[in-house]
């Protein structure tokens, strides 16, 4: 018998969801604490106002949380500027760029503008995991803003405990046609243009290394045609679902268009396999923070702790919510005129 030599054991794949506590949008500052950090850091007056006298004005800023910053020229030409990055939320390196370079050009969509160029955000642990993987983040990133028509120019790196990536991105917007977030008014349907329900399984991937394509598909796919639908039907309020889930959302836009949102929990479309996964406990962390956040000012009717918290799901590269019928998707609701003290009911 011949002597058996070492045998070659293939490395296990690495999983890129164990090397962080969270997992994408789900991983935000939760949005009660958020907001306390920059009360007050605008001071009084117009926010938007010309600085040093030239003709440059902030359009959309900080004052209600919308998607973007926009600003308009001198030349009337409105710029549009985002920045968005997160922890890992699915194991696959390429999948995980496609995934946060899709999430950082929603912003741009969702105020009705085109992203022209963006800049790679990246942190990774240089002694922990391999740089190729990195450049499967990078890869994957760049394949999805060539989808939209974006330049990708460099960017940023540092070396960080856990792996980091997202995109700062800066498009173009008319400033006659913007969607903003507190545009809303009463009597206009609301329409939502992707399905809830990745939180929870992203959730389930993390946990228990199951891949559902389906829910990376979603994620992966741009928000450009839904939003040139919304301006085709003259749309002027929109906002993108991610980290703060549909109800945290929807209660920003409410709030800054002094509307109440009433959702039609039946008529919310929802990933396969979510609810069957809500039901087994995959829930995230920061959906329950989502839910203690929105629930002073909801109505919640006779929905159950589960419908909620699907409806609270921390989205990462969600859909936009629309003020406003758009064809080829589905009317979740209506903006109704404020109600004291609540800017959310479920039906």
């Amino acid at each position: 018998m011949k002597p058996v030599g070492p045998v070659s054991v293939p490395a296990a794949p690495v999983r890129l969801t164990q090397f962080a506590h969270g997992g994408g949008c789900a991983c935000k500052i939760p949005p009660g604490e958020l907001e306390a950090m920059v009360a007050g850091l605008l001071p009084p007056g117009n926010p938007g106002q010309a600085l040093g006298g030239n003709k440059n004005r902030l359009l959309v800023g900080l004052d209600d949380g919308d998607d973007a910053a926009v600003v308009l020229t001198g030349d009337g030409t409105a710029l549009v500027s985002t920045a968005d990055f997160f922890t890992p939320v699915v194991d696959d390196a390429r999948d995980w760029g496609r995934i946060a370079a899709a999430n950082a050009l929603s912003d741009v969509y969702a105020m009705g503008g085109r992203p022209v160029v963006g800049l790679n955000l990246l942190g990774w642990p240089r002694d922990v995991l391999p740089a190729e993987l990195a450049r499967e983040v990078l890869a994957g990133a760049l394949e999805v803003a060539r989808e939209a028509g974006c330049f990708v120019g460099g960017g940023h790196s540092i070396d960080s405990p856990e792996p980091l990536y997202g995109m700062a991105v800066t498009g173009l917007v008319d400033p006659d046609r913007l969607l903003r977030n507190d545009a809303g008014r009463p009597g206009v349907p609301l329409t939502l243009t992707k399905p809830l329900g990745v939180g929870i399984l992203n959730n389930r991937h993390k946990r228990t290394g199951e891949v559902f394509a389906h829910a990376v598909a979603t994620m992966t796919m741009l928000n450009d045609r839904a939003a040139a639908a919304a301006l085709e039907v003259g749309a002027v309020c929109a906002t993108d679902v991610t980290g703060f889930g549909l109800l945290g959302h929807l209660h920003k836009l409410a709030r800054a268009s002094g509307v109440t949102a009433v959702v039609n929990a039946a008529a919310v479309p929802v990933l396969d396999g979510a609810r069957e996964s809500l039901r087994a406990g995959y829930v995230s962390g920061g959906t329950r923070r989502n839910l203690d956040w929105v629930r002073p000012h909801l109505d919640a009717g006779r929905a159950s702790q589960d419908e909620l918290h699907l409806l609270a799901d921390a989205q990462t590269s969600g859909g936009l919510l629309i003020a406003g019928e758009v064809p080829g998707h589905l009317v979740i609701g209506e903006l109704v005129p404020a109600v004291a003290g609540t800017t959310l009911v479920i039906r």
